[in-house]
């Protein structure tokens, strides 16, 4: 394969064509060594969007979902941050494992579904976003985020269920994502969850940032627990041992946090009550779109398997209920967006919605966490 070195808006297409096929990394090897050079290049986001949209032009437009304002008499005079989370749907376990039996395999094609994914992410402009099932870190999001100014990092699972499958990418795993002329990396810990003292196949990424802006720390951090009915207490633990490693990184609540993943638990579960309760005075952003600001949305995962539907709220962005305000939240896809074969579909790439909140910090640095 050649790829073209001329102006950027060609290496732009060289980029993104070069990340579009679904081979192993080994194969984009050469081709990444080549375009080394264009990766230090800033990328325009709206040349990156251009390029998207032209290969999503057979595809059903974007669906609308609007933020809605949380703020209650917060004067700030420093711009919001931006977080996004969202599990993206490993592309081997989308092709090979998952089952999704309402959701055509054309749907599923990385060309295509690799572009709604970061349409998605240009739409909504985070300044850190946190990533789970990224199988494709090394050929696609590490090489074209990097270029967009974000500060990359990937952990990927030890026994990642995509090796199993045949022409699989390589692991899944989660990755953060920051931008580097918003913040300043002081500290980043790759953290391999435990579950009754022994290691396990799940992991987190935890990052101290500084805020350029107003100088202020604040730790973020990703994860994505055990899955399936039955690993109540497995999740759990897990939850404990990441907890843990927060007090300690954040030195007993000292430092603001903001905690994104894919839990795996309904709100009735063990693990979210730990998390509920932790002596870091954590809440659930998005609680605060229910009118009582108590309730958790309906989903945030909707899918069709041969067991049946699947509809359940798994995905959380915790945050530090007296040192962070939230103010604003993304609002869900309905049931009528989603429609009767629920997702992932050719109007959206994965199983799990995306969360999107901005936050601000509280203006009395002395407050109690």
């Amino acid at each position: 394969a050649v790829c073209s070195m001329g102006n950027s808006t060609s290496r732009l297409y060289s980029v993104l064509a070069k990340t579009l096929s679904s081979g192993a990394v080994s194969q984009h090897q050469d081709c990444l060594e080549q375009l080394e050079s264009a990766q230090l290049d800033p990328l325009d986001p709206k040349d990156l969007l251009e390029e998207c949209q032209i290969v999503l032009q057979k595809r059903p437009p974007r669906f609308q979902r609007n933020f809605v304002s949380l703020k209650k008499n917060i004067a700030s005079n420093h711009r919001p941050i931006r977080v996004m989370q969202w599990n993206i749907l490993a592309q081997a376990l989308g092709e090979g494992k998952d089952n999704f039996v309402q959701c055509p395999m054309e749907a599923l094609k990385w060309e295509e579904r690799k572009c709604l994914i970061l349409e998605e992410i240009l739409a909504y402009k985070p300044d850190i976003l946190c990533l789970q099932e990224v199988d494709h870190y090394f050929d696609t999001f590490e090489p074209l985020l990097s270029r967009l100014g974000y500060q990359c990092t990937f952990f990927p699972k030890p026994w990642s269920p995509c090796l199993d499958v045949e022409c699989n990418n390589g692991p899944d795993g989660c990755a953060m994502f920051f931008l580097k002329e918003r913040f300043e990396l002081i500290n980043s810990a790759n953290i391999r969850l435990t579950a009754m003292k022994l290691k396990t196949n799940q992991v987190a990424i935890a990052q101290t940032l500084k805020c350029h802006e107003t100088g202020r720390l604040f730790c973020i951090a990703v994860t994505h627990l055990k899955a399936r009915t039955g690993w109540e207490r497995f999740r759990s633990a897990q939850g404990c041992d990441l907890l843990q490693n927060l007090k300690n990184i954040t030195q007993g609540a000292k430092i603001p946090l903001i905690v994104c993943g894919d839990f795996n638990a309904e709100p009735t579960e063990e693990v979210y009550r730990e998390f509920s309760n932790s002596s870091l005075n954590l809440n659930s952003a998005y609680k605060l779109l229910s009118p009582d600001g108590q309730s958790e949305p309906p989903y945030t995962t909707w899918k069709i398997r041969p067991s049946g539907e699947c509809r359940h709220t798994l995905d959380y962005i915790w945050y530090s209920q007296h040192a962070l305000n939230v103010n604003s939240a993304l609002g869900l896809l309905t049931e009528e967006q989603i429609g009767p074969n629920r997702l992932p579909s050719f109007n959206y790439p994965s199983d799990h919605l995306s969360l999107v909140c901005d936050f601000s910090f509280n203006q009395d640095p002395d407050r109690l966490l």
